[in-house]
């Protein structure tokens, strides 16, 4: 599987968004190293930019991100809005959502290794598709390991669930209540220049 192994800080800088969207609590504040004149970008240099942006926060290479351009397209509503929703349905983005990994990038390989069931089956596939009503919950086998035992207990971090999912305090089991919707995705990027892009 082809990973983009260039680090986090400095993709991050170029993509003009702060690390802490990814789960890293970095944040760089310096956009412009050096005081370096930025020369003014073409339309489609800005439109590459924001599709570069969702891909590398979600981990998603370019023929899977086509894939979800075209079923958005055929969707009822704003494609660039349902492009969005679909990316953010993800199974390995609704486990860093609900807390149960740090980054996205954890995310996925703990559901590549199988610790994590969707309505009781076993799901080990990272780019799986939630639905309304599903229940997500950390594995039987799993639940002993350190990694998933600090997350339940006093000293568990504490963390901001967004408003169509729901995780009881101390469990390893989350649910989502509803589907996603666009003022549910905190991600700064304007989508219609992705299916300006893809519309050529």
């Amino acid at each position: 599987m082809a990973k983009n192994m260039q680090p986090i800080a400095k993709r991050c800088r170029a993509l003009g968004i702060s690390p802490a969207v990814m789960g890293y609590a970095k944040k760089n504040t310096n956009r412009n190293p050096g005081g370096q004149m930025r020369k003014k970008k073409s339309e489609y240099a800005l439109q590459l930019a924001e599709k570069q942006k969702v891909k590398f926060v979600y981990g998603i290479m370019e023929r899977q991100f086509r894939s979800y351009y075209e079923k958005a397209s055929r969707m009822p509503g704003k494609t660039g809005e349902n492009l969005l929703i679909l990316v953010e349905r993800r199974l390995d983005n609704v486990v860093y959502r609900l807390g149960f990994a740090a980054t996205r990038r954890e995310a996925r390989q703990l559901v590549s290794h199988a610790h994590f069931t969707v309505n009781g089956k076993k799901v080990n596939i990272p780019s799986y598709l939630v639905k309304a009503g599903d229940v997500v919950e950390v594995a039987s086998a799993s639940r002993s390991s350190v990694k998933f035992s600090k997350l339940t207990g006093e000293d568990a971090p504490v963390v901001a669930l967004p408003q169509w999912l729901d995780r009881e305090k101390n469990s390893l089991k989350g649910t989502v209540t509803k589907l996603p919707v666009r003022e549910d995705i905190d991600l700064p990027v304007e989508e219609h220049l992705i299916v300006e892009l893809y519309s050529k």
